[in-house]
């Protein structure tokens, strides 16, 4: 097997810094291959006029990875977990999950603001997200924005916003913790299926020996529940439909949020127990929350 592997990147600058990320841990273990970065534009970063559930969902963001996979131009891809679909191709699965990052929301405030006016307009094209500060900022104007984090940023600077929600994750790795206003809590604002965790993707058969280094079990365990209980209700990376599980001394307590689309009513229900059962309770808490508040 050659010594030099080529990791895929999208090309904005936070997904350059978390490929980087990978690489570092790569050639901190395997110091006798060359790493290599690829980047690309994705479909999902030219499309920033429309909403991305009316695109084609998150699944826009990986595609032309997943492409350069099976055409050989990359050996390994890198992705933030909560952009990934639900359905992974069997013959590129997902190797390894990295050490998961602050899994919160941050509230960034217009520059000057330090609050946000009764119909003051948020930005945000998550409707997740859209239907936990409706609860927790009544009476505000929710308005889609998109694009990177830069790029939302300046948006929010220049346009009619008085404030934007962004992953932790992502504002702490570009090292921009100052432009933070406020930090939710997992419980005021569930995060997103595997948010603040990076995906390690590759072939079939391929490097997965090298990218079992980059795994962290807690990581994996979490991901896996959280995404569990979101393909039990059949939702997707756009979907309202939320999930954290938080890891600790081989025990798990999962936060799940299930919308109801007939009226736009949600619930939150919590399920504990050990590492063992992690997975599984995922897919038995959304079958009786279904059961419970289903249509």
């Amino acid at each position: 097997m050659s010594k030099v592997i080529r990791i895929g990147s999208r090309e904005s600058r936070l997904a350059v810094i978390q490929a980087e990320i990978v690489k570092k841990q790569i050639q901190k273990e395997y110091p006798d291959y060359r790493v290599e970065l690829v980047t690309m534009k994705t479909t999902g970063d030219k499309i920033l006029d429309r909403s991305l559930d009316k695109v084609g969902g998150k699944g826009l963001f990986v595609k032309e990875l997943d492409q350069a996979l099976l055409d050989g131009r990359i050996d390994l891809s890198v992705h933030i977990l909560k952009d990934m679909p639900m359905e992974v191709p069997a013959d590129l699965p997902l190797m390894a999950y990295t050490k998961r990052e602050d899994p919160r929301d941050v509230l960034i405030y217009k520059p000057g603001r330090e609050e946000i006016p009764q119909n003051g307009r948020i930005g945000t094209s998550s409707r997740r997200r859209m239907i936990q500060l409706e609860k927790l900022f009544p009476g505000r104007i929710y308005t889609g924005i998109r694009g990177n984090v830069q790029t939302r940023l300046q948006k929010l600077k220049e346009q009619d916003y008085d404030a934007t929600i962004l992953a932790a994750a992502g504002i702490k790795r570009l090292g921009m913790e100052q432009a933070v206003g406020r930090y939710f809590s997992v419980q005021e604002m569930i995060p997103a299926a595997g948010q603040g965790i990076l995906a390690v993707q590759g072939r079939k058969g391929e490097w997965e020996t090298l990218a079992s280094c980059l795994n962290h079990p807690e990581s994996e365990i979490a991901a896996k529940t959280e995404r569990r209980f979101v393909e039990a209700l059949n939702g997707g990376c756009s979907s309202p439909i939320a999930a954290f599980a938080e890891i600790k001394s081989r025990e798990f307590c999962l936060y799940g949020l299930y919308y109801r689309e007939s009226d736009g009513a949600w619930f939150v229900e919590t399920k504990n127990g050990t590492w063992e059962e992690a997975e599984k309770a995922g897919e038995n808490l959304a079958v009786c929350m279904k059961q419970k508040y289903g249509e």
